[in-house]
């Protein structure tokens, strides 16, 4: 033909400019005179990071050409070879084999090419009634349909480990906290079914993600579809796809399942970061409530006294990478007119990005949760100093017949002076109780401990001992059930 092929095979080295004489050759360029520029070419292209979806690309493309000779488009010899030329490609890939050529762009393009050098005509064969618009939005969409069952899978263990937590701690009286202010007493097997109830929300949401992301792009072609006689059921039955996507246009060109997808993975994150913060005050000296074992720990390069908590710090930092992946893919998608745009080959940094943080983040909380050492002591000192009982005590006088008002008034005046006695109010006596309200008896001792007022919370959703109990079997059936 009257020129070489040369290929630039690793995408992070810079580009030379081709010799005269020299052309790359490209699927699509027929009707181009004149070499990819060498920046353009590196520019464009994205096998660098879309490689990864590989696999899907094989699976998508053997489903094409079983439906291809279903339907007559394509003969059954010919079928047979495409599909045992891409199982070899996927052998080689899956063992490190295979050569990635940057000069082809993308995966897609890669893996074709490769088919026709190895099986030789019959290859070109493949694309028959597809493009690689329908073709990109289906290995997305069969990527991520996977993933999103490796993050379901960490949620479940994360919650796992909280509800065993729980289940440890289920008596273990601590103060909680309105506005970083000791409020009531709770206990922390309650705290900790806190968390689990905001995760099996996120793998609701997921769950509900995955229906739109099982959704089958394949068979709308470019933008309006196909003129061969394809049966898009039949394909989306061997994917298992639950349904087709109903518009050509719609199926090549939106992200929405994507961005859907980082918007449950912000969630997700921004649970854990809030976690992560808890955790990261409770191990500090100032409050003692914890310890995590050194394993999720660091140490300080100058002052050797120091225990980090590392771990949940990163995780901490890395929710606003998966934040900022959800606004690019909003900002990606914002000004896009129908139908498909190369703009959209960003889609997948962002996606990769998401999925990749919050793996490594639950993953890392799966092994943190069960590091985590409680120390009770702490917990009910802090309980104790903080008059966290008040309520029960207003609450107390409400069921003497107070009005709540009254009561709440009268409450004040009560701390107020146990603040200048330097007491808690359990520690005051009868007779100083008595000047604030003359129906208050030897009663209101039960009431103003921590334990009394864990215990008369005994309601659902309560964090009383026993309903906690309940809870942490309740969860059990759930996690139990939701593996299935």
């Amino acid at each position: 033909m009257g020129y070489t092929v040369s290929y630039q095979n690793n995408a992070t080295q810079p580009y030379t400019k081709m010799t005269s004489g020299q052309k790359t050759v490209k699927p699509w360029g027929g009707r181009f005179t004149e070499s990819t520029d060498s920046f353009v070419e590196n520019f464009t292209e994205s096998v660098s990071f879309d490689k990864r979806l590989y696999h899907h690309d094989i699976t998508g493309s053997i489903a094409h050409v079983r439906m291809l000779a279903r339907v007559g488009v394509l003969p059954e010899n010919d079928c047979g070879q495409i599909i045992a030329g891409l199982e070899a490609i996927e052998k080689d890939i899956d063992a490190g084999l295979f050569e990635w050529r940057t000069a082809l762009e993308d995966v897609h393009m890669n893996i074709e090419t490769a088919l026709v050098e190895r099986i030789g005509e019959v290859g070109k064969k493949l694309h028959t009634g597809r493009s690689r618009n329908d073709q990109v939005a289906t290995d997305l969409r069969l990527y991520l349909r996977d993933e999103t069952a490796v993050v379901r899978i960490l949620l479940l263990e994360v919650m796992r480990v909280l509800v065993d937590l729980a289940d440890r701690e289920a008596q273990t009286i601590m103060p909680g906290f309105t506005h970083m202010q000791a409020a009531q007493p709770v206990t922390f097997g309650h705290h900790m079914m806190a968390w689990y109830e905001m995760l099996l929300r996120d793998v609701q949401r997921l769950d509900d993600c995955r229906q739109r992301i099982n959704v089958m792009p394949l068979g709308s072609a470019a933008l309006a579809g196909t003129v061969f006689p394809i049966d898009r059921h039949y394909t989306a039955e061997l994917l298992g796809f639950e349904a087709v996507c109903r518009n050509s246009l719609d199926a090549v060109s939106d992200r929405d399942f994507v961005i859907e997808f980082c918007a449950v993975a912000a969630l997700i994150m921004m649970h854990l970061s809030r976690f992560s913060e808890e955790l990261i005050l409770w191990i500090s000296p100032r409050f003692g409530f914890i310890d995590i074992d050194d394993a999720f720990c660091t140490g300080s390069s100058i002052m050797p006294q120091k225990k980090n908590p590392d771990v949940p710090e990163l995780v901490r930092g890395k929710s606003g990478r998966v934040f900022g992946d959800l606004m690019a893919g909003l900002t990606l998608m914002k000004a896009q007119p129908l139908a498909y745009n190369r703009d959209n080959q960003e889609d997948k940094l962002i996606l990769f990005d998401a999925l990749d943080t919050v793996k490594a983040a639950l993953e890392a909380y799966a092994g943190l949760i069960p590091a985590v050492k409680v120390n009770p002591e702490q917990m009910w000192l802090a309980a104790v100093q903080g008059y966290t009982t008040a309520t029960d005590l207003a609450d107390y006088l409400v069921r003497k017949g107070v009005a709540f008002r009254d009561a709440h008034a009268i409450v004040g005046a009560s701390v107020q002076y146990a603040i200048h006695q330097g007491q808690d109010l359990a520690a005051l006596t009868l007779e100083e109780l008595r000047q604030f309200s003359s129906l208050i008896d030897a009663d209101v001792f039960v009431c103003l401990d921590p334990a009394g007022s864990v215990n008369a919370r005994d309601h659902i959703g309560g964090t009383a001992p026993t309903r906690v109990r309940q809870a942490i079997e309740q969860a059990r059936k759930e996690l139990s059930s939701m593996r299935r």
